[in-house]
């Protein structure tokens, strides 16, 4: 039984650092230092540019006060302490889900410049 959650604990931490990876395809990029430390107000990393998806504009909005993005063609609402509020170097809007049973979480959101 002990070694059943072991065996289960470590196949979900696996599976969570395996989500949340730098492949090295921006290591040249100019921001990726700055997007190296973009992390949620509740402190959560938001990992790098590699990790983040960019969003058009049909694919978020706000409704009743807050954010939400369109993820798998399912509106998921974003937690107001994901919202990354320093000034958004990239200028486009992004986020950074994790899934749990494949459903989006949303990790950490960037609206864009809107310009």
């Amino acid at each position: 039984m002990v070694l059943g959650r072991i065996v289960f604990a470590s196949v979900l931490l696996g599976v969570g650092l395996a989500q949340a990876h730098d492949d090295g395809r921006y290591a040249n990029s100019p921001l990726k230092p700055w997007f190296e430390t973009l992390q949620s107000k509740g402190g959560g990393k938001c990992c790098a540019n590699a990790d983040g998806i960019a969003l058009s504009d049909v694919d978020w909005d706000t409704k009743d006060g807050h954010y939400r993005v369109r993820l798998q063609g399912r509106w998921v609402d974003v937690p107001d302490d994901a919202v990354i509020k320093q000034p958004n170097l990239a200028g486009r809007t992004m986020v950074w889900p994790h899934y749990i049973d494949g459903r989006p979480i949303i990790r950490c959101f960037m609206p864009g410049t809107m310009i």
